[in-house]
């Protein structure tokens, strides 16, 4: 399930890309497709970058990738272990909403991208997210700790704030919105629950087979009800 729109990053050949709070890889493999760059994964979860390691060599061992190479690390996003603009294009995807210090996390995202060179954040959308909260006590903690919900003026100023020029947003993942309403109607970790295993099914299904009707649906009901806000900035 990939969140950014890579074509609005301006990738090049050689260019090193992070993906800062990269959970299981899935952003840092697709950065990895394209021709001849370095794409680093980072996050402070081992199990993650395990999980990680495994997608990657599962592209190297298909062919599927852009002839470059990747790395992964373990970093903390408030203290990051790169120089000053090291990176060409920086992600950073469903991860600012767990940050207590989120204003120190902007201020190395902003200092690790190179002058010119464009931030990817995302994170979930204010109104399907309190949505989130207001259906279940449980929910900010069992999804992994979100310790707030971001309003689209709130984290846009964050970064402009820091001299970053604002570039464009968009919403994603519509069709996930229902599913995570019906997880905390029931319980965010309630298992066995016929309705949530079955739109999860939907979710994989549409997520591994990628159909034309599915594909337009979430586009059209994105501005509406996608869960993700997506925002991008150049330095």
């Amino acid at each position: 399930m990939i969140t950014v729109e890579f074509n609005r990053l301006g990738i090049k050949p050689g260019f090193k890309i992070l993906d800062i709070g990269s959970g299981p890889g899935r952003h840092t493999a697709a950065a990895y497709q394209h021709e001849k760059v370095t794409a680093i994964g980072a996050d402070l979860s081992f199990s993650d970058l395990t999980e990680a390691k495994k997608r990657l060599e599962y592209h190297d061992d298909l062919g599927f990738h852009g002839g470059g190479t990747w790395g992964l690390t373990t970093a903390d996003i408030t203290g990051l272990p790169f120089r000053d603009s090291f990176f060409d294009a920086v992600i950073c995807s469903e991860v600012m909403e767990h940050i207590p210090d989120d204003s120190k996390a902007a201020e190395e995202l902003a200092r690790i991208v190179k002058p010119g060179c464009v931030l990817a954040v995302s994170v979930p959308r204010f109104w399907p997210e309190k949505i989130c909260w207001a259906l279940s006590d449980d929910y900010f903690n069992a999804n992994q700790g979100h310790v707030r919900i971001y309003k689209k003026n709130q984290i846009k100023d964050k970064f402009t704030s820091l001299g970053l020029e604002y570039i464009g947003s968009h919403h994603a993942h519509s069709l996930h919105s229902p599913y995570w309403w019906l997880k905390c109607f029931f319980g965010p970790t309630k298992q066995g629950v016929p309705s949530v295993e079955l739109y999860h099914r939907f979710l994989v299904w549409d997520i591994m087979k990628k159909p034309a009707i599915t594909k337009l649906l979430d586009r059209l009901l994105n501005p509406v009800m996608g869960k993700s806000l997506v925002l991008y900035f150049r330095k």
